[in-house]
């Protein structure tokens, strides 16, 4: 039986889901979406160790193909194999050249995708964990931003920095093309602020935000469904609306690889709940540069 949940409100934010934190990925996270009455998705690259490639031809004409049949917008591109890299690798290095490319890849498919927004996660081997590493993720960022920007997309760093570095990450990128994602977890398991995050940087917040709970301490989140765990998330909620941040897409990232759809519809349930509290934004419409008819996305 097809579980459905409720249409979303026009004036509320969009409800996503990240298909890394789906059974299932690429085009039949989208047919999956669908189901459920999702609004979009979010997609991750793929790669050695993090599932089969997006980047290929006959899965992006997939995707696109689902897109529009379905009406489920595809949100945005990552690419969690750069946890794996490390995006701080020092300049000139092997790992560093493989980051670029990843990036390249992401950003190509995203623009391919129509996909507004490409973003870079920060955590394990990418962490910020220290002056260097945020001098060169600053570095690495700044290049890559200026690509999105020449791709009509923007870029986003996801990390767990406290209020003031976020701040000094954004003044270093320095480039009107980039952003910070919120997850409404992450950085409180790392011991930060949420609601200080936004109060100091909402206004380099980008419009699509991480809705995630989480069990306690020594977690990453996305262990529990909303509302079960210590993310104080109607809090972070409040201070988004309280500071004015335009919301796009509320995007779910509890882990729902175990394929219960009776849980993932509760948890899209209570997102939609929380979606009331914040304003959203329309995204603009971006026209991309066209693409040479001979250039292929690897």
């Amino acid at each position: 039986m097809t579980v459905r949940i409720p249409t979303a409100d026009p004036a509320g934010p969009l409800i996503g889901l990240a298909d890394w934190r789906l059974p299932v990925t690429g085009p039949a996270a989208v047919d999956l979406a669908a189901r459920l009455g999702a609004d979009g998705l979010q997609l991750d690259l793929g790669g050695p160790g993090r599932g089969p490639r997006l980047d290929v031809q006959d899965t992006l004409g997939a995707l696109r193909e689902r897109s529009a049949a379905t009406g489920v917008r595809l949100l945005a591109v990552t690419g969690n194999r750069l946890n794996d890299i490390g995006v701080t690798a020092p300049a000139g290095s092997a790992a560093a050249r493989e980051v670029r490319d990843v990036l390249e890849r992401v950003l190509d498919t995203a623009h391919t995708l129509g996909a507004p927004l490409a973003f870079v996660p920060s955590f394990r081997r990418s962490a910020i964990d220290g002056p260097d590493a945020l001098r060169r993720t600053a570095e690495v960022l700044s290049w890559a931003a200026g690509e999105a920007a020449a791709r009509g997309l923007l870029l986003a760093s996801e990390n767990t920095l406290v209020p003031e570095e976020a701040l000094a990450l954004v003044e270093r990128v320095a480039s009107p093309a980039f952003r910070l994602l919120l997850d409404t977890y992450n950085p409180r398991a790392a011991g930060v602020d949420v609601c200080g995050l936004v109060h100091t940087a909402g206004h380099s917040l980008a419009d699509q935000i991480h809705l995630k709970d989480g069990s306690g301490p020594g977690g990453t989140g996305g262990d529990v469904l909303l509302g079960d765990g210590d993310g104080g998330l109607p809090a972070v909620l409040a201070a988004l609306a309280a500071h004015r941040v335009r919301v796009r897409a509320l995007v779910l990232e509890t882990d729902h690889r175990d394929g219960d759809p009776a849980r993932l519809a509760e948890d899209l349930a209570r997102a939609r709940a929380h979606a009331r509290t914040v304003t959203r934004t329309v995204a603009p419409i971006v026209t991309p540069p066209p693409r040479p008819a001979d250039e292929d996305t690897r």
